[in-house]
């Protein structure tokens, strides 16, 4: 039984309100997809075979790809990482399993065979293409920004063209600063902060962009020390943890020890690591508080261990 939802056919906006509730570790800013993620993995089995019915056995290594490529940083077993949302999901009163077992635990999910469904009302509601749609951008919006969330959908099997086209009534509350993007570029002489990129088209900026440190559904403020610009490749592969930011006596990139390239052109991401950061001068530094939050929550570490010194 869903909690504060009425009897009869869900709508959107209850369905809506439902996910809102779900229960994130997110205290001090801490990101916790995973149950997103789950929920989102099994909306798209959902579009696809028109049941939520996933087994554990199935979903384990989907999930744990999932968790490994868009959740935090982590030394636990890819395994029990899956297991976190597929039992804890439970206490949210959106998914059933069809056996009784513990919270955490992977061995009994594999050995009683378990497979995890939505809830039956929420389900039917689910097979409405509108209201699947507005709750696959609700859940990626709130977790990921616009750089990832594209490729969240994918890995799902949702088509982000359509979910991130789809309007909907549950309008984020939070107010963005509507003149951060153009301040950021400026500030940053319209050029990639990591490597140098300022291409124009007449009197336009093209391909180099505004991005938060700390991303701003997760607390980043539009603030001058909270941004960057950064071309549009440099900027995905930020918001995705292949680079970051290491603190010391001045900022410095940091590339992902798990960044891999084959090609020349790929491998000059690794000619980043170690480059300092040189803001024009009364252009700030991002923050110490935003660096230490990408490092923490996004960035992909270890760093590699060595690299040019600029």
């Amino acid at each position: 039984m869903i909690a504060g939802v009425g009897t009869g056919a869900m709508t959107e906006v209850e369905v809506l309100a439902c996910l809102s509730s779900l229960r994130r570790h997110q205290r001090a800013g801490q990101r916790s997809p995973h149950k997103s993620l789950l929920v989102l993995y099994v909306l798209g089995q959902l579009v696809a075979t028109g049941s939520s019915a996933v087994a554990w056995s199935a979903a384990v290594e989907k999930l744990a790809d999932l968790i490994r490529d868009h959740g935090t940083p982590s030394v636990t077993p890819p395994g029990q990482r899956a297991a976190y949302p597929f039992t804890r999901l439970r206490s949210d009163g959106i998914w059933i399993l069809d056996r009784d077992v513990p919270m955490d635990r992977v061995q009994p999910l594999t050995a009683n065979r378990v497979v995890g469904r939505l809830d039956p009302r929420l389900e039917d509601a689910l097979r409405d293409p509108e209201i699947a749609a507005a709750a696959a951008r609700y859940l990626v919006e709130a977790e990921f920004p616009p750089t990832v969330a594209p490729d969240v959908l994918m890995a799902v099997g949702l088509d982000p063209d359509t979910i991130l086209t789809t309007t909907d009534r549950f309008a984020a509350a939070r107010p963005r600063r509507s003149s951060w993007t153009a301040a950021v570029l400026t500030a940053w002489n319209r050029q990639c902060a990591f490597c140098g990129f300022d291409g124009q088209l007449g009197a336009a900026t093209v391909g180099v962009e505004a991005a938060h440190v700390r991303w701003f559904n997760f607390g980043g403020p539009d603030d001058p020390d909270n941004g960057l610009a950064l071309c549009s490749l440099h900027h995905k592969l930020f918001d995705r943890g292949a680079l970051g930011l290491s603190l010391g006596d001045d900022l410095r990139i940091a590339v992902s020890a798990s960044f891999t390239s084959r090609t020349n052109t790929g491998q000059a991401v690794y000619d980043l690591h170690r480059r300092p950061l040189n803001p024009r001068p009364g252009t700030p530094s991002p923050a110490e508080a935003h660096v230490v939050w990408h490092t923490r929550e996004v960035f992909k570490g270890p760093a590699l261990t060595s690299g040019p010194v600029r």
